[in-house]
Order: structure tokens, then C-alpha cells, then sequence
């Protein structure tokens, strides 16, 4: 995590209450709750260790920009706790959300080169997998799962946006990067291999298929997803504009799924 472009706080559990107050932006959470938040099996020590990282945190923050500290407000009254007041253009979550809608919304209007500019602006935003440092809670790791979820979905969108495009130059390293973190995502085995049938490489997406194939069966118990048999038909005929026009019709359906 970083802080206006600086480090963030050094403490993993300052940069985990941090996370909360983000995530939870001009909400207040109550000790109570971070107790929660931070500790499936919380330790006796749970309220003091909060108020005190929380003291410190306004410390990091003010090192890194003084008077940054003064966006962490304690709250009185029926709201007690503690808030951070950060507009949504200052968080990189809303902003990664709003950008990737829109990049969805010009792929479903079929405005592929445009969709492709906004969704590299939109995957650029990330640096890494969300949450590697945070507590392993069941809060913390819906918010991880969830997170994670809609960057692939981008990275999905993006890939379809740059096929459909024509844009294919180094697109096949950049779904097997994205295929060695999320290897059971359909989409991406058979956006992999329509780069290969495209490129009129058919050899490559038999390949392709063959390892998404054996992955499935051997790790999941599944047969191949219906969508890259159906991409086995058109590398078998070596057909380049069979595999472009099923990576349309799925681009139709994902993004409609994934807008609604």
C-alpha cells in the first residue's frame, strides 16, 4: 500500500486497519468491529492494540504529509468510532471500478479500439495481486476475493478488447501471465487460444487446448469449458474467422453478464 505516492505505514496491522478505513470510506467502525475486522479468533489485547495502532497510523500519515493525519476522524454519538474522509478520485478501488465500467460499456457498444485504450488505463491502476499482506480474516479475505475478482474480469475485458481489435502483437504473453495467477478463468484459455488461431498458429492453440484440457481434468474433474472446444473447431480448419467471430459472441454475453 502507498500513501500519495510514498510508502505506507510500516506496521502490517496499521496498514490493515488502513485498508478498512478505505474500504469503508466516511463509514465509522467501531473498535468493536475492527476487532472483527482484523481477528477471527480476536486476542485479549485486541482493544488496546487497536487504539494504539490507530494513534500511530495518524503518525505514519502525518510523516508522509503533515496534517494528513486530520482525514481520520473519531466519531461520537450513535456513529462512535473511527471514519477516513478521502474523496473517490483519491482511492485507487472507486477509481479502478468506474474506469473499468467504462471500458466494459465501449466493448458491449463494440467500440473496440477505444475500449482497449481505456481498459490499459484501467489495469494500469494495479500493481499487484490486492491483499497479500493483510490478515488472513473472513472479512478481509471477501474483500480480497472480490478485489482480485474484478481485476481479472478487466484483464478479460482487456484481451477481448485488443483481439477484437487487432491489436494481438504481444497479447499472447500477456494472457499467460494472467493465466498463471488465475489458471481455472475459462475466458482467458479461450481468448489464449483464439490469439493463436488469429495469428494462424494453429498448431499453437491445439496446444493451448491440450493444457487447458488436462488442467480441468486433471485438477477440477471437469471436461474442456464448452467455449474453447468450440475454439478446437475453428484451429482444427484452421478457420481465422470462425475463432474471431465466437470471441465476439462471448464478448457480447461477458460483458452484458458482467454490466448487469
Amino acid at each position: 500500500m502507498k500513501v500519495r505516492g510514498g510508502e505506507g505505514p510500516a506496521s502490517p496491522l496499521r496498514r490493515a486497519i488502513l485498508t478498512a478505513l478505505l474500504l469503508r470510506t466516511g463509514q465509522a467502525i467501531t473498535v468493536a468491529e475492527f476487532t472483527e475486522l482484523l481477528w477471527d479468533e480476536p486476542p485479549a489485547s485486541a482493544t488496546a492494540n487497536i487504539r494504539s495502532h490507530l494513534t500511530a497510523l495518524r503518525r505514519d500519515l502525518d510523516q508522509i504529509e503533515p496534517g494528513l493525519s486530520r482525514r481520520v476522524r473519531t466519531c461520537r454519538g450513535s456513529q462512535s468510532g473511527y471514519a477516513l474522509d478521502a474523496a473517490p478520485e483519491e482511492f485507487d478501488v472507486p477509481m479502478f471500478m468506474v474506469s473499468a465500467r467504462h471500458g466494459r460499456n465501449l466493448l458491449l457498444r463494440g467500440d473496440a479500439d477505444r475500449a482497449l485504450a481505456a481498459l490499459e488505463k484501467t489495469v494500469a491502476l494495479w500493481r499487484g495481486p490486492f491483499g497479500p499482506s493483510l490478515p488472513p480474516t473472513r472479512w478481509f479475505g471477501a474483500h480480497v476475493a472480490g478485489l482480485n475478482s474484478a481485476r481479472f474480469d478487466a484483464y478479460q475485458d482487456l484481451f477481448t478488447a485488443a483481439v477484437l481489435a487487432d491489436r494481438t502483437e504481444t497479447l499472447t504473453y500477456r494472457i499467460e501471465s494472467a493465466i498463471a495467477e488465475a489458471p481455472y478463468r475459462q475466458r482467458f484459455w479461450e481468448l489464449l487460444s483464439a490469439v493463436h488461431c488469429i495469428n494462424g498458429d494453429a498448431v499453437g492453440a491445439l496446444d493451448v487446448i491440450g493444457r487447458c484440457q488436462r488442467l480441468f481434468a486433471d485438477d477440477l474433474g471437469l471436461d474442456l469449458p464448452p467455449n474453447v472446444a468450440a475454439m478446437r473447431a475453428a484451429a482444427l480448419n484452421w478457420d481465422r474467422q470462425a475463432a474471431l467471430r465466437l470471441v465476439t459472441a462471448q464478448a457480447q454475453t461477458q460483458t452484458q453478464t458482467q454490466a448487469a
